[in-house]
Parts: C-alpha cells; sequence; structure tokens
C-alpha cells in the first residue's frame, strides 16, 4: 500500500501536473469505485483544479466550489500519467481523469476492488474520509507519544494504526523500527523515556528520508514505480538477507497478506518473535490479524 511518502511523491507529481488546469471529464471503469452519491461526477467535471493535499494515506484533489476527488489506492492502486484522452484498457482501469494536457489514470491490480473515489464537499467532507492520526512531521514528541501510547498496543500496531499515526503502513513502520532499536512487539506503555526519543526521531527521520529520494526519483518523470519493496531499505521485504547494520539474517512474523521484518540482534535483544515452524504448528490459529499477533504473544 502506497504510504506518506509514496502519497506525498504522487502529490507533488500532481501539484504541477494539474493544479489551475481544468478537469474535463472523469471516466470509470468501475462503478464500484466510486462510494458516494453526492456530490456527483457532473458536479465536478469542468471545474479547475485548486489544491492537491495528502489526507492520511488519501490524495485529495480540491476543484471549484470546495468540491474534493479523494482518492484512497488501498494496497494495489497505482496512478498513472498518461497522454491526453487515453484509452482505458484492460480489466486493471478503473478510472480516467481528463485535463487539457494528460489524463490520470488509476490502475489496480489483482482481483479485488478495494480501493475507492469519494467526491465530497468542504472541509467537513475531508474530515469525513479522515481517520485522524497525527501527522509525525509537524507534531512535537509528547503529542506523538501521546497519541501512541493512549491505549496499549504492540509498536507494530500503534505505527500502523491510522487513527493514532497519519500516513504509515507496513513497510515503514517496519522501517522506523529497525532504525529505532525497538521490537515490533514492544508495549507502547512500556516505552522509557529514551525509546520514546528514539522512537520520535527515527520516526521522522525515516519518512523524511524516504520522502528526499522519492522526490529526486520523481523529479523529471511521474511516480511509476511506487512499491511496497525497495531495494535500499534495511529490513521490510528483506527476509533471509543480511542487516545492513549488523549483518545477522532478517527475520519475521507473518500473519494474514502481511508480515513484519526485524533483526533479531539489533531490535530484539537476540530473541525470535516467531518463525515459520511456529506458524505450522499453531495452524488454523496462527493470527490473522495485529490484534490476534499481540493476543499470540501475551499468552
Amino acid at each position: 500500500m502506497p504510504e506518506l511518502p509514496d502519497i506525498v511523491a504522487y502529490v507533488e507529481a500532481l501539484d504541477s501536473r494539474i493544479v489551475g488546469q481544468p478537469l474535463e471529464r472523469v471516466r470509470l471503469g468501475s462503478p464500484f469505485l466510486l462510494r458516494t452519491v453526492q456530490p456527483t461526477i457532473a458536479d465536478v467535471e469542468g471545474s479547475t483544479v485548486r489544491e492537491i493535499r495528502r489526507v492520511g494515506k488519501r490524495i485529495a484533489i480540491g476543484v471549484d466550489r470546495d468540491l474534493w476527488l479523494v482518492l484512497h489506492l488501498m494496497i494495489a492502486g497505482r496512478l498513472h500519467w498518461r497522454p491526453p484522452k487515453a484509452k482505458m484498457a484492460g480489466r486493471q482501469n478503473l478510472a480516467a481523469f481528463d485535463f487539457p494536457e494528460g489524463t490520470l489514470t488509476l490502475t489496480e491490480a489483482g482481483t479485488k476492488r478495494r480501493a475507492s473515489l469519494h467526491i465530497v464537499a468542504g472541509e467537513e467532507g475531508l474530515r469525513s474520509v479522515d481517520p485522524g492520526g497525527i501527522d509525525v512531521l509537524t507534531a512535537d514528541r509528547d503529542s506523538f507519544r501521546a497519541a501512541l501510547s493512549i491505549e496499549n498496543h504492540t509498536l507494530k500496531r500503534a505505527l500502523t494504526d491510522p487513527r493514532l499515526v497519519s500516513g504509515i503502513g507496513n513497510a515503514y513502520s517496519d522501517e522506523i523500527l529497525h532504525a529505532a532499536k525497538l521490537s515490533p512487539l514492544a508495549q507502547t506503555q512500556r516505552l522509557k523515556e529514551e525509546e520514546w526519543d528514539r522512537l520520535f526521531g527515527a520516526t521522522r527521520s525515516t519518512l523524511r528520508l524516504w520522502m528526499d529520494r522519492l522526490r529526486a526519483e520523481a523529479r523529471q518523470d511521474f511516480p511509476e514505480k511506487v512499491t511496497a519493496f525497495r531495494k535500499d531499505m534495511a529490513v521490510h521485504g528483506r527476509y533471509g538477507q543480511p542487516c545492513p547494520v549488523c549483518g545477522e539474517k532478517v527475520l519475521r512474523i507473518r500473519y494474514a497478506d502481511n508480515e513484519t521484518n526485524y533483526c533479531a540482534r539489533c531490535q530484539t535483544g537476540g530473541k525470535v518473535l516467531a518463525d515459520r515452524g511456529l506458524s505450522r504448528l499453531l495452524g488454523s490459529d496462527w493470527p490473522r490479524t495485529l490484534e490476534e499477533l499481540e493476543a499470540l504473544h501475551r499468552r
């Protein structure tokens, strides 16, 4: 799923291409993409784009009369910049937004249709699609700690909860926790002061690092290689490969369609949190969600 650095790259690429341009037409390849009834597509067609915003992991395109088209790419949704009036070929094409100088298309790989488009009015409409998590790049350390420790959860779950922190998902939470040298299963209400300092600093520095990298990649061309697995990442997607800090093999905890990657030497004092043998042993009892994963490790 595109996370904060990826969404920022998209927002900045769109800002230079469509702000000040009229949205001539919206074409839907799948009627299930649009999740709202009012305002309608007809209400935004012909309007001029005034602003592009990030709302959590969503991209909000503001047009005349304070109307907003809000795109949530979910896991497999991606945006592409094509020549004007580009054809929508193939089942992966869910929508096309036509502008005088090009067409913005939305595709989604796979068969599950999770990406969405909401058309909302005003700031109240934007708040209705905003999970409400804090922006760690503008929040201070105390606000960050207060948000994450409002309930006692694992760091992995707290960082990826959009109601607590805005824009962080599976990939960058792994990178943040590795940079902070903290276990993904450490409990938020048990962290020491210096651990909070490390976590806050690592969260900001990791996000800024990747924002800068993705901006550099997208400086000339529209971001086309948006992925959760990047070769320069420290642990995410690097199961079995050497940790770039200590050289130990990266380990993982698997649950449902996700996995948590970590370095035991750097993050858990050498403790192996879970392995494939344990998951096979537990069978259907193996956790399907972060909540179930927490419960397993509290037994």
